[in-house]
């Protein structure tokens, strides 16, 4: 897998996930449930905004000082033990643990979920040198089986109910039980258990590096990731390059903003700490430990108007509230990353050849913005994605030409006035049942899953005046 998850047209990515009712029900109820829980969580903790401006500054501190925290970083992991490898692209990230699966002569690899490990399209550069990756996140690993894409950041089956869930086990891996998902995930954890014991090589995501100790802060509820990182003989941590915090003092207040904000929960099942590979005289942990650090377009986004953006968590709090994301879900994107955060990152990842109409999947409620925990202005940038692509003509010549027409008009309040009073007379003719003649272009398009209102035949300015007079 890698940033893009669809060749299908954004139109008709959208057509589909719209009259997926199971998904849309699936989405409706977990934002409902998460919401609920994490407004619990907020009025609990207290002083909510005194907490989101703490961590914007910690991140916004970490941004402006990347270069040295990077640095202090790989001193410490080095002194720890471990190896660093910077990757300025996916490519070199991948080739990265390519090679070092090869030199193990890995079979197989149990992997925890991973954000930007599927951004670079790992699995499918180790699968194509014959290596069995194996998700072990419950919900990544229900995709996996079922060749299917993740649809949220924090919970990627969100899309799926225990119906289609089951009948996924059965066809793939036999199983027999029931649709109950305590007696379907009991089945899974047998079949993953013997992965683990297997395993030459784990691999992991990063939620944060401590750049003091050179440790990593990685968060679950499963309990998978602590197989994944302590049962292999090398662990590979891959973390996107900006997710640092200088201290543990900082990782405090950034866990506390996180869970919150992704499942409505004071912590997440587990919190792990991990620094470098198993010392001598340890039982536990590692032989071997890479930290591969990841920057794919990031020092772009880093010296641009879109900077705020890496401040990000990847909570998914902004895809929780989202009324566009309720409707469409995670796939209507065609990224990895959906949502406010989607329609904001993904450009500038991916290029506006590929995430262009992301922007426009949006209606610049500023709901994202009130519970990012970092404090991101989403629909700020969003708004200014648009203006870039219109800036850049990449928007259709009829829209183009049709808001060309409409300045000119409305520069010249003569040619409006006129305007306006053929065309009250022109809509109260030809609207028939809440639909225009022309179904074409974007009005077409709107009127598609709605009615106009049938006109009076004039404008509000005449049937003002003409109410004045009389």
């Amino acid at each position: 897998m890698s940033l893009k998850t669809s060749e299908l047209p954004f139109k008709e990515r959208v057509e589909r996930q719209v009259h997926n009712e199971i998904m849309r029900r699936a989405v409706v109820k977990a934002q409902e449930t998460i919401g609920a829980n994490r407004q619990k969580m907020v009025d609990e903790l207290g002083h909510w905004e005194e907490w989101r401006d703490a961590a914007k500054q910690i991140r916004n501190h970490v941004l402006a000082n990347l270069d040295a925290y990077l640095y202090q970083l790989s001193e410490k992991v080095s002194q720890n033990g471990g190896h660093v490898f910077f990757a300025e692209t996916a490519e070199e990230a991948t080739d990265y643990i390519r090679k070092i699966a090869l030199e193990k002569n890995a079979k197989k690899i149990v992997k925890s979920k991973s954000m930007v490990t599927e951004e670079i399209g790992m699995n499918h550069v180790l699968e194509a040198e014959g290596i069995k990756v194996v998700e072990t996140d419950l919900g990544e690993y229900l995709l996996q089986i079922a060749d299917d894409k993740p649809s949220h950041i924090v919970v990627p089956a969100i899309h799926k109910d225990r119906h289609q869930i089951r009948k996924d086990l059965q066809e793939k891996l036999g199983y027999q039980g029931t649709e109950t998902p305590e007696e379907m995930t009991a089945f899974i954890r047998k079949v993953i258990r013997r992965d683990f014991l297997e395993a030459d090589i784990g691999i992991s995501g990063c939620n944060f590096a401590v750049a003091e100790t050179g440790s990593l802060c990685l968060v679950t509820n499963e309990g998978n990731l602590r197989l994944a990182t302590t049962v292999p003989k090398t662990h590979i941590a891959v973390m996107g390059m900006e997710r640092i915090a200088p201290t543990f003092k900082e990782v405090d207040v950034l866990i506390t903003m996180l869970c919150r904000s992704a499942v409505g929960a004071k912590l997440t099942g587990y919190n792990t700490w991990l620094t470098g590979p198993r010392l001598e005289g340890e039982t536990d942990g590692p032989e071997d430990f890479h930290l591969v650090i990841v920057d794919n377009g990031r020092s772009k986004i880093l010296e641009s108007e879109f900077k705020e953006v890496l401040r990000c968590i990847r909570c998914g709090a902004c895809l929780n509230t989202c009324p566009a994301y309720r409707q469409i879900g995670g796939h209507g994107y065609g990224s990895i990353y959906p949502g406010p955060i989607g329609a904001v990152i993904s450009p500038l990842l991916g290029g506006y050849q590929d995430f262009k109409e992301l922007p426009y999947a949006c209606s610049l409620c500023s709901g994202c913005n009130s519970v990012c925990p970092v404090k991101i202005p989403l629909a700020q940038l969003i708004l200014r994605h648009r203006e870039n692509i219109a800036q850049s003509g990449m928007t259709p010549l009829t829209e183009r030409l049709s808001i060309k027409g409409f300045n000119f008009a409305n520069a010249h309040p003569a040619i409006w006035d006129s305007s306006v009073k053929i065309g009250a007379k022109l809509a109260g003719r030809f609207i028939k049942n809440g639909k225009a003649p022309i179904r074409a272009g974007a009005l077409a398009e709107w009127t598609k899953a709605r009615d106009l209102p049938q006109p009076e035949g004039e404008s509000f300015r005449s049937w003002f005046a003409n109410r004045e007079k009389n």
